[in-house]
């Protein structure tokens, strides 16, 4: 599965890309738990310390925000796309 990752994310992972080996029916919280195992430093960019996602922080699946779906618990397939958006400020 590919995550797209933007901003400051590109500089922690690396590239506008990451490559990640998933299980059909694995949840985007496991999805995102491995991302961290590969880039520890994304965990205080995307968690609290409640290991509640950020405010603010956007994880889109295939172009829809899981606010929409069932959050981080939504449930992924192999051929689905991520990404991961930061908070943006700008004027």
């Amino acid at each position: 599965m590919n995550i797209k990752v933007f901003a400051n994310y590109r500089e922690i992972c690396g590239g506008k890309v990451v490559q990640l080996p998933i299980v059909e029916g694995q949840s985007i919280q496991s999805a995102l738990d491995n991302l961290i195992d590969r880039f520890p430093p994304m965990e205080e960019e995307l968690f609290t310390k409640d290991r509640e996602l950020k405010p603010l922080i956007h994880v889109f699946i295939n172009g829809r925000n899981i606010i929409h779906l069932d959050g981080l618990e939504t449930k992924l397939k192999t051929s689905d796309e991520v990404a991961l958006f930061p908070p943006v400020a700008g004027g």
